[in-house]
Protein backbone atom coordinates (compact mmCIF):
# COMPACT_ATOMS: atom_id res chain seq x y z
CA UNK A 1 0.00 0.00 0.00
CA UNK A 2 1.50 3.68 -1.17
CA UNK A 3 1.25 6.11 1.75
CA UNK A 4 0.09 9.40 0.77
CA UNK A 5 1.49 12.81 2.45
CA UNK A 6 -1.40 14.42 4.61
CA UNK A 7 1.30 17.34 4.57
CA UNK A 8 3.92 18.43 2.37
CA UNK A 9 6.29 21.09 2.71
CA UNK A 10 8.81 21.80 -0.27
CA UNK A 11 10.97 25.03 0.32
CA UNK A 12 8.77 26.59 2.19
CA UNK A 13 10.13 29.88 3.93
CA UNK A 14 8.53 32.88 5.54
CA UNK A 15 9.91 35.65 5.95
CA UNK A 16 8.53 38.95 8.37
CA UNK A 17 10.47 42.04 7.51
CA UNK A 18 14.13 41.13 8.38
CA UNK A 19 13.21 38.23 10.54
CA UNK A 20 13.12 34.86 8.54
CA UNK A 21 10.82 32.60 10.64
CA UNK A 22 10.75 29.23 8.45
CA UNK A 23 13.59 28.65 6.18
CA UNK A 24 13.37 26.28 3.37
CA UNK A 25 11.63 23.65 5.09
CA UNK A 26 10.81 20.53 3.55
CA UNK A 27 8.48 17.82 5.62
CA UNK A 28 6.23 15.08 4.66
CA UNK A 29 3.93 13.70 7.15
CA UNK A 30 2.40 10.63 6.14
CA UNK A 31 -1.21 9.61 6.21
CA UNK A 32 -2.56 7.48 9.60
CA UNK A 33 0.36 9.12 11.36
CA UNK A 34 0.42 11.39 14.68
CA UNK A 35 3.20 13.54 13.69
CA UNK A 36 4.83 15.28 16.37
CA UNK A 37 6.26 18.75 15.70
CA UNK A 38 8.89 20.14 18.06
CA UNK A 39 10.92 23.50 18.48
CA UNK A 40 11.70 26.29 20.94
CA UNK A 41 9.79 29.54 21.39
CA UNK A 42 10.25 31.49 17.94
CA UNK A 43 11.58 28.42 16.05
CA UNK A 44 8.71 28.96 13.44
CA UNK A 45 6.10 26.34 14.63
CA UNK A 46 3.72 28.47 14.99
CA UNK A 47 4.25 30.55 11.53
CA UNK A 48 4.42 27.15 9.70
CA UNK A 49 1.11 26.05 10.92
CA UNK A 50 -0.57 29.62 10.17
CA UNK A 51 0.52 28.64 6.48
CA UNK A 52 -1.14 25.31 6.60
CA UNK A 53 -4.13 27.20 7.51
CA UNK A 54 -3.58 30.00 4.80
CA UNK A 55 -3.49 32.63 7.63
CA UNK A 56 -0.11 33.39 6.32
CA UNK A 57 1.18 33.27 2.77
CA UNK A 58 4.54 31.92 2.23
CA UNK A 59 7.43 34.13 1.14
CA UNK A 60 8.26 30.97 -0.97
CA UNK A 61 7.95 27.41 -1.58
CA UNK A 62 4.90 25.54 -0.99
CA UNK A 63 2.65 23.49 1.40
CA UNK A 64 0.16 21.07 0.53
CA UNK A 65 -2.50 19.39 3.15
CA UNK A 66 -4.07 16.30 2.30
CA UNK A 67 -2.99 17.19 -1.56
CA UNK A 68 -4.60 20.59 -1.90
CA UNK A 69 -2.50 23.57 -2.00
CA UNK A 70 -3.01 25.55 1.50
CA UNK A 71 -3.12 28.68 -0.37
CA UNK A 72 -4.80 28.04 -3.87
CA UNK A 73 -6.92 25.24 -2.17
CA UNK A 74 -7.66 26.68 1.21
CA UNK A 75 -11.71 26.11 1.02
CA UNK A 76 -10.79 22.22 0.44
CA UNK A 77 -8.14 22.57 3.17
CA UNK A 78 -10.41 23.35 5.74
CA UNK A 79 -13.66 21.16 4.80
CA UNK A 80 -11.14 17.87 5.13
CA UNK A 81 -9.43 19.42 8.77
CA UNK A 82 -9.94 20.26 11.98
CA UNK A 83 -7.89 22.30 14.00
CA UNK A 84 -7.33 22.88 18.27
CA UNK A 85 -5.76 26.15 17.96
CA UNK A 86 -3.30 27.29 20.97
CA UNK A 87 -5.46 30.63 21.28
CA UNK A 88 -8.08 28.91 21.63
CA UNK A 89 -11.92 30.48 23.06
CA UNK A 90 -14.76 29.58 24.37
CA UNK A 91 -18.12 31.80 25.24
CA UNK A 92 -18.88 31.45 28.58
CA UNK A 93 -22.42 32.41 28.22
CA UNK A 94 -22.90 28.91 25.80
CA UNK A 95 -23.33 25.76 26.48
CA UNK A 96 -21.29 22.95 25.30
CA UNK A 97 -23.81 21.99 23.10
CA UNK A 98 -24.57 25.02 21.72
CA UNK A 99 -20.90 25.82 20.66
CA UNK A 100 -21.22 22.13 18.70
CA UNK A 101 -24.38 22.97 17.24
CA UNK A 102 -22.86 26.77 16.34
CA UNK A 103 -19.80 24.64 14.49
CA UNK A 104 -22.49 21.93 12.78
CA UNK A 105 -24.36 25.03 11.34
CA UNK A 106 -21.35 26.77 10.13
CA UNK A 107 -19.34 23.85 8.58
CA UNK A 108 -22.83 22.64 7.14
CA UNK A 109 -22.32 19.02 8.48
CA UNK A 110 -24.12 15.88 8.92
CA UNK A 111 -23.21 15.22 12.68
CA UNK A 112 -23.84 13.52 15.86
CA UNK A 113 -23.19 16.01 18.48
CA UNK A 114 -23.91 14.04 21.40
CA UNK A 115 -21.49 11.11 19.97
CA UNK A 116 -18.66 13.20 19.27
CA UNK A 117 -19.16 14.53 22.71
CA UNK A 118 -19.32 11.54 24.36
CA UNK A 119 -15.66 10.62 22.40
CA UNK A 120 -14.15 13.37 24.15
CA UNK A 121 -15.68 12.52 27.73
CA UNK A 122 -17.51 16.06 27.77
CA UNK A 123 -21.11 14.68 27.25
CA UNK A 124 -22.00 15.08 30.49
CA UNK A 125 -21.44 18.61 30.47
CA UNK A 126 -22.86 19.32 27.24
CA UNK A 127 -25.64 21.26 28.87
CA UNK A 128 -23.76 23.06 31.35
CA UNK A 129 -22.10 26.94 30.31
CA UNK A 130 -18.57 26.78 28.65
CA UNK A 131 -17.54 29.28 31.80
CA UNK A 132 -17.85 26.77 34.55
CA UNK A 133 -15.61 23.95 32.45
CA UNK A 134 -12.52 23.71 33.61
CA UNK A 135 -9.48 23.93 31.55
CA UNK A 136 -9.13 20.08 30.55
CA UNK A 137 -12.79 20.24 29.93
CA UNK A 138 -12.41 23.67 27.81
CA UNK A 139 -9.81 21.85 25.94
CA UNK A 140 -12.15 18.84 25.22
CA UNK A 141 -14.96 21.26 24.03
CA UNK A 142 -12.44 22.81 21.48
CA UNK A 143 -11.18 19.50 20.55
CA UNK A 144 -15.03 18.49 20.00
CA UNK A 145 -15.91 20.96 17.89
CA UNK A 146 -12.73 20.08 15.94
CA UNK A 147 -13.86 16.73 14.77
CA UNK A 148 -17.38 17.98 13.83
CA UNK A 149 -17.47 16.79 9.72
CA UNK A 150 -15.01 13.98 10.96
CA UNK A 151 -11.65 15.21 9.92
CA UNK A 152 -9.00 13.49 7.67
CA UNK A 153 -6.22 15.46 9.44
CA UNK A 154 -6.32 17.24 12.74
CA UNK A 155 -4.03 20.00 13.37
CA UNK A 156 -3.63 20.31 17.56
CA UNK A 157 -1.51 23.16 18.54
CA UNK A 158 -0.20 22.46 22.25
CA UNK A 159 -3.64 20.54 23.02
CA UNK A 160 -1.87 19.80 26.58
CA UNK A 161 -0.94 23.15 27.59
CA UNK A 162 -2.11 23.73 31.35
CA UNK A 163 -3.84 20.53 31.70
CA UNK A 164 -2.56 18.45 34.90
CA UNK A 165 -1.19 14.88 34.26
CA UNK A 166 -5.09 13.46 34.53
CA UNK A 167 -6.32 15.75 31.96
CA UNK A 168 -3.38 15.54 29.51
CA UNK A 169 -3.53 11.63 30.09
CA UNK A 170 -7.24 11.89 29.05
CA UNK A 171 -6.32 13.83 26.25
CA UNK A 172 -4.04 11.84 24.91
CA UNK A 173 -6.27 8.75 25.07
CA UNK A 174 -9.17 11.05 22.90
CA UNK A 175 -6.12 11.67 20.77
CA UNK A 176 -5.19 8.12 19.81
CA UNK A 177 -8.55 6.67 19.70
CA UNK A 178 -9.01 9.29 17.03
CA UNK A 179 -5.83 7.92 15.02
CA UNK A 180 -7.19 4.43 15.52
CA UNK A 181 -10.75 5.89 13.54
CA UNK A 182 -7.97 6.74 10.59
CA UNK A 183 -7.36 10.50 11.06
CA UNK A 184 -3.82 11.78 10.60
CA UNK A 185 -2.77 13.83 13.83
CA UNK A 186 -0.02 16.73 13.50
CA UNK A 187 0.95 17.46 17.24
CA UNK A 188 2.63 20.53 17.75
CA UNK A 189 4.05 20.60 21.20
CA UNK A 190 6.97 22.13 23.84
CA UNK A 191 5.70 19.38 26.34
CA UNK A 192 8.46 16.47 25.83
CA UNK A 193 6.40 13.64 27.80
CA UNK A 194 3.45 13.96 25.79
CA UNK A 195 4.94 14.07 22.33
CA UNK A 196 7.80 10.93 23.59
CA UNK A 197 4.08 9.31 24.56
CA UNK A 198 1.80 9.22 21.76
CA UNK A 199 3.98 10.11 18.54
CA UNK A 200 4.99 7.67 16.01
CA UNK A 201 7.50 10.28 14.67
CA UNK A 202 9.26 13.51 15.46
CA UNK A 203 10.21 16.76 13.36
CA UNK A 204 12.53 19.26 15.06
CA UNK A 205 12.68 22.84 13.94
CA UNK A 206 15.40 25.39 15.05
CA UNK A 207 15.64 29.23 13.79
CA UNK A 208 13.16 28.39 10.89
CA UNK A 209 14.61 25.34 9.69
CA UNK A 210 14.46 21.72 9.89
CA UNK A 211 17.42 19.95 12.35
CA UNK A 212 15.55 16.40 12.58
CA UNK A 213 13.13 14.07 11.45
CA UNK A 214 12.77 10.77 12.30
CA UNK A 215 10.87 8.34 15.54
CA UNK A 216 12.21 9.01 18.60
CA UNK A 217 14.46 5.61 18.99
CA UNK A 218 15.83 6.84 15.35
CA UNK A 219 16.48 9.79 16.81
CA UNK A 220 18.59 8.24 19.73
CA UNK A 221 20.42 6.21 17.55
CA UNK A 222 21.58 9.27 15.31
CA UNK A 223 23.00 11.17 18.07
CA UNK A 224 25.76 11.02 20.13
CA UNK A 225 23.88 10.07 23.26
CA UNK A 226 24.33 6.41 25.55
CA UNK A 227 21.91 4.32 27.15
CA UNK A 228 22.51 2.53 30.46
CA UNK A 229 21.29 -1.07 30.97
CA UNK A 230 21.17 -2.73 34.27
CA UNK A 231 20.32 -6.70 33.73
CA UNK A 232 20.24 -8.82 36.81
CA UNK A 233 22.08 -12.24 36.31
CA UNK A 234 22.60 -15.38 38.26
CA UNK A 235 25.09 -17.43 36.52
CA UNK A 236 26.87 -14.83 34.33
CA UNK A 237 30.96 -15.36 34.40
CA UNK A 238 33.38 -12.96 32.90
CA UNK A 239 33.37 -14.10 29.78
CA UNK A 240 29.82 -13.39 29.10
CA UNK A 241 30.23 -10.00 29.83
CA UNK A 242 33.41 -10.05 27.38
CA UNK A 243 31.05 -11.80 24.81
CA UNK A 244 28.71 -8.93 25.43
CA UNK A 245 31.82 -6.14 24.97
CA UNK A 246 32.02 -7.75 21.20
CA UNK A 247 28.61 -6.56 20.30
CA UNK A 248 28.36 -3.90 17.98
CA UNK A 249 27.08 -0.21 19.56
CA UNK A 250 28.29 -1.77 23.34
CA UNK A 251 30.69 0.58 24.75
CA UNK A 252 31.26 -0.94 28.09
CA UNK A 253 29.63 -4.04 30.04
CA UNK A 254 31.05 -4.68 33.81
CA UNK A 255 29.64 -7.56 36.10
CA UNK A 256 29.28 -6.41 39.52
CA UNK A 257 28.06 -9.64 41.55
CA UNK A 258 24.90 -10.60 39.81
CA UNK A 259 24.33 -7.45 37.83
CA UNK A 260 25.71 -6.38 34.84
CA UNK A 261 26.15 -2.97 33.89
CA UNK A 262 26.35 -2.34 29.87
CA UNK A 263 26.27 0.91 28.27
CA UNK A 264 25.52 1.38 24.94
CA UNK A 265 25.95 4.07 22.27
CA UNK A 266 22.75 5.27 20.40
CA UNK A 267 23.30 2.42 17.36
CA UNK A 268 23.08 -0.11 20.26
CA UNK A 269 20.15 -2.65 20.65
CA UNK A 270 19.04 -3.73 24.41
CA UNK A 271 17.31 -6.26 22.82
CA UNK A 272 20.37 -7.79 20.77
CA UNK A 273 22.40 -7.71 24.36
CA UNK A 274 19.26 -9.78 25.79
CA UNK A 275 18.93 -11.77 22.95
CA UNK A 276 22.64 -13.04 23.26
CA UNK A 277 23.22 -13.64 27.25
CA UNK A 278 20.09 -15.64 26.36
CA UNK A 279 21.38 -17.54 23.59
CA UNK A 280 24.57 -18.06 25.71
CA UNK A 281 22.52 -19.61 29.05
CA UNK A 282 22.39 -16.66 31.09
CA UNK A 283 19.51 -16.53 33.43
CA UNK A 284 18.24 -12.96 33.28
CA UNK A 285 15.88 -12.02 36.34
CA UNK A 286 15.08 -8.45 35.46
CA UNK A 287 16.59 -5.56 33.81
CA UNK A 288 16.11 -1.66 33.65
CA UNK A 289 17.11 0.81 30.94
CA UNK A 290 18.30 4.95 31.75
CA UNK A 291 18.28 6.06 28.18
CA UNK A 292 18.00 9.55 26.79
CA UNK A 293 14.26 11.58 27.22
CA UNK A 294 13.41 13.35 24.43
CA UNK A 295 14.04 16.39 26.00
CA UNK A 296 17.87 15.61 26.56
CA UNK A 297 17.44 14.66 22.70
CA UNK A 298 15.66 18.33 21.58
CA UNK A 299 17.86 20.03 23.57
CA UNK A 300 21.06 18.21 22.16
CA UNK A 301 19.52 18.94 18.47
CA UNK A 302 18.84 22.58 19.05
CA UNK A 303 21.99 23.11 20.61
CA UNK A 304 23.96 21.63 17.77
CA UNK A 305 22.06 21.62 14.96
CA UNK A 306 22.72 18.25 12.87
CA UNK A 307 21.86 17.27 9.47
CA UNK A 308 17.96 15.82 8.99
CA UNK A 309 19.19 11.76 8.38
CA UNK A 310 18.31 10.67 4.55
Amino acid sequence: MILMAAIELDGLTKRFGDVLAVDDLDLMVEEGEIFGFLGPNGAGKSTTIDILLDFVRPTSGTASVLGYDAQKESLQVRQRIGVLPDAYHVYDRLTGRQHMEFVVESKGADADIEAIMERTKILEAADRKAGGYSKGMRQRLVLAMALVGDPDLLILDEPATGLDPNGAREMREIIRAENDRGTTVFFSSHIMEQVEAICDRVAIINKGGLVAVDSIDGLRGSSDTTTTLEITVSNAGEDDAEMVRALGGVQSATLEGDTLRVTMSGDGSKFDVLNALDDAGVEVGDFSVDEYSLEDLFVQYTTQKQEVRA
